[in-house]
Order: structure tokens, then sequence, then C-alpha cells
């Protein structure tokens, strides 16, 4: 799908719905599995190689929490390097000359990580002691013998920046942020910064300080909403690479040279470039781009900006992409969707290897189900695109129930990626189509803009304009249509049961606002630089109460008919427990049927084996009972 300006876009019809010729029978039949065999699945996220290019640090949730793992290159099984039982582990990197790793923790789900280090000897070490800060990893310095981090151990609001020698690991303060910028880039020689600053969801501006004279300039004027983001700055520390959607649709690359004070377009695309770095040796400069809802890599030479033709580059998802010392040798995590994150390692002159796969070999991977990017129609003729699982099992003689999914954000995105519990509930006779609803992210600005403001009421009318699609699919039970969504889905859920009541069959909360007054309120600190950003897009609480009042869900909990299945973490920093608690409490009022799972060691998001498995069994069992079977809508 090509992008489209938004006018065009308006007047495309819903495309890709039909999932068989004549809605026939399938191919072959479908073995069901259980939430513990797709939970024995493993994932992998983050990449770092080795500096001798022969083990690929990953992340990985193969013990039942997520810790650091080394996949071999030569193949092999990965050998675990953290042993965390409680704490999830998230992989950062390896140390440029030698196999030390670190790796960032926090406790419990809370977000107020830390960085560690492992040594070669397995000792581990936290460098950024501290009860209340947040330190986050910013990348290695050019000469490989420090790293810089930020952290919000002087103010809660605002992250500084420091470096550290991996000699003796003691930090040194090298900007001091009292204007509530983010750090994107840091140039090889250290002098040059590349400071962002959001202003809204859609609006922002870059500055440039020059750590040798102290003076700080704003490098991107504009007037009205352009997007910017710092990228890196190039090789030789002439020019800083940043995106910008200035004049276009979507993101593209400039260049601002350092000397002259301009910039000028460097790389555009037909679809948003969302990150990119210079390889170590400066030889390519990678960029990742949101194709079509599909992450996408490409490699360009950094001397010419000619694409560099990688041998046997797979044409499926790819969600992150990193190359060692040398810059000939890469790494990769990529799936086609229909099954977990598979680790390759390649190189300029080889085809990448698969070197680890998530797959749980008790699965047969022809049951599971590879998503597809469509469009349809929405209330107001808007074109509104998706990714849809179609069951196997699934005909026009055997129909099934349907879920609509939402993404979180606002501002999010449904991807081509695998989602466990998304192939979990599809395996179990599921239509699933998740939603890029009006105010997604990917399909440009003026898409991006659409809901601002206006959620709960625009954006909703596209997510009850979809069951129309699972409809149109032929394959679909128009009475047995429910929905499901994740923190702002979440929101979207409760929305959805509130304030059209009689549009699903039953919702699924995870972690979602009830009270946009009291969340806007009670954001955590360390989101200061976006508060502002945030406030434009869903309005401010000390202005805009009266409008989300009107839109939180428990204030308008008395109209819940639909049963209701929350899951909540009881550390969330983001989405209080009591967001949940209030409005379950508040539903169970109406007689409705309401189930309610908090997890005691969870924060946004779930990241332990054995929670996800309780809870989207949980949900499976609650949406077989009240969406694929006939039980009474009023509590026992």
């Amino acid at each position: 799908m090509k992008p489209l300006p938004l006018a065009a876009l308006a007047l495309l019809v819903g495309s890709g719905c039909s999932p068989r010729e004549g809605g026939s029978a399938p191919a072959h039949a479908v073995a069901q599995y259980t939430i513990d065999q797709f939970y024995d699945n493993t994932s992998f996220r983050g990449l770092s190689l080795s500096h001798d290019a022969s083990k690929v640090l990953v992340s990985s949730d193969k013990s039942g929490i997520y810790n650091a793992y080394a996949v071999p290159a030569a193949g092999g099984e990965p050998q675990r390097l953290t042993n965390s039982s409680s704490d999830a582990i998230f992989a950062l990197s390896y140390f440029p000359a030698d196999d030390r790793v670190l790796f960032a923790r926090d406790s419990g789900g809370n977000e107020l990580t830390h960085i560690w280090v492992r040594n070669q000897d397995g000792s581990t070490r936290d460098l950024t002691p501290g009860k209340k800060l947040k330190a986050q990893f910013l990348g290695w310095a050019a000469d490989d013998k420090s790293f810089f981090y930020g952290s919000n151990q002087r103010d809660p609001k605002f992250f500084d920046v420091y470096e550290m020698t991996v000699d003796n690991f003691r930090p040194a303060l090298v900007y001091k942020n009292t204007k509530g910028l983010d750090v994107g880039a840091i140039s090889r020689d250290k002098r040059w910064f590349a400071l962002s600053k959001p202003n809204t969801t859609s609006d922002a501006d870059i500055y440039l300080l020059d750590r040798k004279s102290g003076a700080m300039k704003l490098v991107t004027p504009h007037t009205g909403d352009i997007l910017v983001q710092p990228i890196d700055f190039t090789p030789d520390g002439s020019a800083l690479v940043f995106a910008s959607d200035s004049g276009r649709e979507f993101r593209g690359l400039r260049s601002y040279d350092l000397s002259k004070g301009t910039s000028a377009p460097l790389l555009q695309l037909d679809w948003d470039i969302v990150g990119g770095g210079f390889t170590h040796d400066g030889r390519y400069l990678v960029v990742s781009l949101d194709e079509n809802s599909t992450p996408r890599y490409k490699v360009y030479d950094a001397r010419t900006m000619a694409p560099v033709a990688l041998p046997g580059f797979p044409d499926m998802a790819v969600v992150d992409m990193t190359f060692g010392l040398g810059d000939s040798t890469y790494a990769l995590l990529a799936t086609p969707g229909d099954a977990p994150l598979d680790v390759y390692i390649g190189s300029t002159g080889a085809a990448p290897r698969r070197i680890a796969t998530g797959l749980n070999p008790q699965i047969v991977r022809a049951d599971l189900v590879v998503p597809k990017v469509v469009t349809f129609k929405s209330y107001d003729s808007l074109a509104i695109p998706g990714v849809l699982y179609l069951p196997h099992q699934a005909s026009s003689s055997a129909k099934a129930p349907g879920l609509v999914l939402v993404h979180g954000g606002p501002g999010g995105q449904a991807t081509v990626h695998y989602s466990a519990l998304a192939q979990f509930l599809v395996n179990h006779g599921y239509v699933v189509f998740d939603i890029n609803n009006r105010g997604s992210s990917g399909y440009g600005k003026s898409f991006d803009k659409m809901d601002d403001r206006k959620h709960g009421e625009a954006d909703l009318g596209d997510v009850v304009a979809s069951k129309r699609l699972l409809v149109g699919t032929g394959v679909v039970d128009s009475a047995k249509i429910g929905i499901i969504g994740g923190s702002y889905g979440g929101y979207m859920v409760l929305a959805a049961l509130t304030l059209q009541p009689d549009a699903f069959k039953a919702g699924v909360d995870l972690f979602g606002i009830s009270n946009w007054v009291r969340t806007l309120n009670s954001i955590p600190p360390w989101w200061e630089s976006f508060r502002k950003a945030l406030y434009a897009e869903m309005g401010d609480p000390k202005t805009d109460s009266a409008r989300l009042y009107r839109i939180s869900p428990l204030f308008n909990a008395d109209k819940i008919k639909a049963p209701l299945m929350v899951l909540q973490g009881a550390n969330d920093p983001r989405v209080l427990q009591r967001e949940s608690d209030e409005i379950v409490a508040a539903a169970k009022k109406n007689g409705v049927p309401v189930e309610y799972i908090v997890f005691p060691d969870e924060g946004h998001g779930f990241v332990k084996k054995e929670n996800e498995k309780k809870g989207y069994q949980a949900v499976l069992v609650f949406l077989d009972k009240y969406l694929k079977g006939a039980a009474p809508t009023s509590a026992n």
C-alpha cells in the first residue's frame, strides 16, 4: 500500500477482507494449543554484538522472566548471563573491548530503571544507585572508553546527562538539564549535543548545544506543527542528521551543516523514518522506518547515501538491527508475524542466518496465522487501516466470534509483529482486528492529529465502525463481537462500554485509564518534558476538566451493560491501580458480570510468564463464556 494524501485516503475502499475464496474450509486441520504451550515460546528483544562478533546479546524470557542471554553466532543454546527471578532484566550492550555487559533493571515494574554491569566473572553491580532515580542508557562514546546515560537523580522531572568511564565507573555530569530538554544525539568528539523539546505530539524543536562555548541554538525554527527528531551526528562531526516532516506527511531525513548553520534534505522515503544512526566505523547509515504498519530497516552508504543491498536480507518485519565493530557483521530480530522474533546474524557479504528461534517446537507453525494489513471505510468514509488475523478454522459455514484489539498510546500503532495473546485467541477461534484508528502513528501527520482532543469520540467511532470490517470478512458472527485493549487501548474498551454501551458484547480492559482528570494530574515526574505535549493532545486537566470528565469511563460507569474483565499491575506508575479498582466497583453496581485480576509484582504491562499465563488464560475463559457462548449478561 503506497502512502496516500488525506483526501485520497478518505476515498479508499476497504480491501483485503476476504479470508478465503468463497469462504471455503481451511486446507488443514488446526491443532489448538494451551496457554502454557504459547508461553513456552521464547521472546527476544534488544541486540548487541560482542567485540569479536562471536555472540549476540539479547534479552529473553526463556527463564520465565526477562534476563540477559548471549546467543552464539555459530548457533547453539543461548547462555544465560543474569539470574533474576523477580525483576525483569533488559540487556543494553556489550562493552566495546570485552565481554562485560550493561543491563537495565527496575523493581517490580515501577519503571525506576538503574544501569547495571555484569562482569566477566558473573558478578553484577548497580552503577546508578539511588532509591528514587531513573537512569537511561544513551550510548557509548566514540573512543569506547566511556558511555553516556541520563538520570533524574538531581531533579525527578528532568534527565541530566552523565559520562561514566569503564575503568573506574565514576560518573561525571556533562549536561545539567534545567529546561526539560531530551538528549537525542551526541557528536563523536563530545562537543555537540542535539537536544529535543516536544511541544505537542505533532510538533517539536531541536536545539544544538556547543559544549565548548556553552552556546545553545535553535536549529529547526518553523511555524505551524513540524515534528523533528535528532538521529545522529555524521562521523566526521560536520553535520547533524535529523528526521523531519516539514512540508510533507511523512518524516524524512535532513542534514544540518554545523559550520554553515543551514539544513538540506538528505533522504526522503514513502513512509516515516522513525530512527537510525551511523555504524561504529562510520561506513553506513542505518535507518528504521514504519512501512504500512510493518517495521523495516534500510542501509545506506554514509558517504554517498546510495542504498546498500545486503544479500538475502529478509522481506519481513524487522524490529531491530545492529552492526558490530568493523561495520561488516550485523544482527537482526525479525518475524513474518506468525511466530516470535528470531535472531539472525549476517554480513555485508553473506545472507543472514537464523541462530535462535523463539517458537516452541510443540507448536506447528502452519497452525498460526500471518497477519495482513487491511483497510475499511469508517463512519465518515475515512479509510482506517489495521492488522487482521483470520483463524484457519473460520469459514462462512463455521462463523467465528470477532474481537477489535485497540493499541496503546495515544498515538501508538498496530503493526505486523508477533503477539502471543492475539495468536492464542486466534488459535482458539477468534477473528482479531488490531485497529489503527485515527490518531494512530504511521499514516501521516494529518491522520495522526485527527483525534486530538476528540478522544473517546472520533477514535471510538472508528473502533465501533470496524465491526463492519469483521462482519465483511464473511466468517464473523455479527452477534458475537467484543473489544480488548491495553493502556490507552484499555481506556477505549472502557469508553466503548460506557459511551456506546450497545456496541460490543463483552470487553477486556488491560490496565486502562478510567479517570482522565486524575491520570493527567498524576503522570510520573520523569514525563515532565512530555507533559505539555500530552496535555496538548488530551487536554489540560485544569482547563479541560469538563470534557475530560465527559469522556472518562468512571463517570459513565452506570451505562455498562456488557460483561467486563480487567487486568492490572499493582506497581503501575502510569495507570494507577485505583483506576481499575474504581471502574470494577462501579461496574459491579450495575449487576453485570465483572472479573478482576491484580498482579502484585507487575507494572505497566506484564513481563512475567506465569502472570501472562494466568491472565491470558482467564481472558480466554471469560471470552468463551460471554462472547463465544450464550452466557447470561447479569451477575450470578
